[in-house]
């Protein structure tokens, strides 16, 4: 395919793409049967330390060019991404399996936040202080903090890297990325879209590797390391967060979530139902911002359920890159595993399966999107992100007793709900402690509104002028005898 011979250019990163399958190579292969589609050098971790020191070599050169230079480059860069709309959507389905129609939003959605930050680094403003005393100016200034790495996740291996990306170099950042193994061609594809957009390579570098705590403890006690953007588990980013301490690193941690997602009984039903099914149906579930239980006012609970079923059993699941398709494979058996496993145990202790709770009769990759209804709050589905087109139903009484259930998780991500009562709406909003809320909407995530959870969904802010924030330091100068 045309696609892969251009990402096997052996000047990416001066390594080339391998051609069979040894102990020190990546193998890429398509969720949806295992096919393989290539492999990619193993970096080791001598590879990632030359990285590293040609990153913060180039970023003494990057951070001295004007913000309007670096804008220009990034915008040359976002329009390439969106010329190259369907090879990279094509990439994505073949070695993720999102749907390709989806697969084509996150393309533009991962373009949009190149775009912003274009222009967002033109606005690293200043201040100038009233000084107490004359004879003094005060001021404030805003510098890269330096060379930045990131860890990015398989879920949306493209906009979860531009979205760390653009930010760092429009800063006057260089940026050393790790993408995952199960989705390193998305990330090598848009990285060469880069360069050819005049980035330098060394600028912005891409490693690969198997062993993902030796990477992250190489980018945590580095010492030419001054940020680390991780989004994944909150296990693993508690443990960078640990082993960051050690040169007190800055840290933007985007990790799991519980996200509910709440009818009212004042609600509007059908809105409801199409945004919950926006919200959880999206990426087969696998995302950490998707709906992961569903809480509906008794009074309304049956005709929202009935709706919501009747929508459900309409997804047509299968190969992402057949026409209609809405819901693709998990990442590996290991994901089909979980799932199955968290359906089971739900309906154990009380849970009733109203549509799906297997895999899917011929694509045994494909798990069937679920529905599930009598779930008590107790239940162990509603306290472990599922990551798999499953939602859990319950029923609630009071907004009191839908407060303290909502908020009874350690996680604080996103959350949404459905109402049309004011009161209600701002009563819930203020006291949900969630990082995101959607008030009658399913989709939130936009590149002008800052991204990222409280409690242990993490800490920082992606996207907005608080994403760019994320990767400079406040310099404040006193200037005294100025008489």
């Amino acid at each position: 395919m045309k696609w892969i011979e251009n990402l096997r250019d052996p000047s990416l990163l001066n390594r080339a793409f391998t051609p069979g399958s040894q102990s020190d190579e990546i193998v890429i292969s398509n969720p949806l049967d295992g096919q393989q589609l290539c492999a990619i050098t193993d970096d080791s971790a001598a590879t990632i330390e030359r990285v590293i020191a040609e990153a913060k070599q180039a970023q003494v050169a990057w951070a001295k060019q004007s913000a309007k230079q670096r804008g220009t480059l990034l915008r040359r860069w976002f329009d390439l991404i969106l010329g190259a709309e369907d090879d990279l959507a094509l990439i994505m389905t073949l070695e993720q399996g999102k749907p390709l129609a989806e697969a084509r939003g996150e393309v533009k959605y991962g373009a949009a936040f190149v775009e912003w930050f274009s222009e967002e680094g033109k606005r690293a403003y200043g201040d100038v202080i009233p000084a107490p005393v004359n004879g003094r100016q005060l001021l404030t200034l805003k510098q890269p903090v330096g060379v930045a790495a990131a860890i990015t996740p398989w879920n949306f291996p493209i906009a979860m890297i531009t979205r760390k990306a653009a930010p760092a170099l429009a800063a006057g950042c260089a940026f050393v990325c790790k993408p995952a193994v199960n989705t390193p061609l998305c990330a090598y594809a848009v990285a060469e879209l880069a360069y050819r957009a005049g980035i330098p390579r060394e600028l912005f570098a891409l490693v690969c590797s198997h062993d993902a705590a030796m990477v992250g403890e190489q980018f945590c006690h580095h010492p030419d390391i001054r940020k680390l953007s991780f989004t994944g588990s909150s296990r693993v980013g508690k443990i960078l967060m640990a082993q960051s301490a050690s040169q007190l690193q800055r840290l933007s941690l985007e990790l799991g979530g519980n996200a509910p997602f709440v009818v009212f009984a004042d609600a509007d039903i059908d809105a409801a139902v199409k945004g919950a099914m926006e919200s959880k149906f999206r990426n087969a579930g696998q995302t950490c911002v998707c709906a992961n239980r569903f809480y509906v006012a008794r009074t309304v609970h049956d005709e929202f359920v009935s709706k919501f079923v009747a929508e459900v059993s309409k997804l047509k699941v299968g190969n992402g890159l057949d026409a209609g398709v809405e819901i693709g494979p998990l990442i590996d058996e290991a994901a089909l595993i979980k799932v199955g496993a968290m359906v089971e145990q739900a309906v154990t202790v009380g849970a009733q399966i109203v549509c799906g709770g297997k895999r899917h009769g011929e694509i045994k990759s494909c798990f069937m999107p679920t529905v599930l209804v009598d779930v008590d709050h107790s239940n162990p589905i509603l306290h472990e992100e599922i990551f798999g087109p499953v939602a859990p139903i319950c029923v609630f009484d009071t907004v009191d007793e839908l407060i303290a259930i909502c908020n009874d998780t350690p996680y604080g991500l996103a959350s949404y709900f459905y109402s049309r009562d004011v009161g209600t709406i701002w009563q819930v909003a203020t006291a949900l402690e969630y990082g995101m809320v959607g008030i009658n909407e399913g989709i939130i995530s936009t590149e002008v509104a800052p991204f990222g959870g409280v409690k242990q969904s993490g800490l920082g802010r992606e996207g907005s002028h608080q994403g760019l924030d994320e990767y400079m330091e406040i310099k404040y100068l006193c200037m005294g005898s100025l008489h």
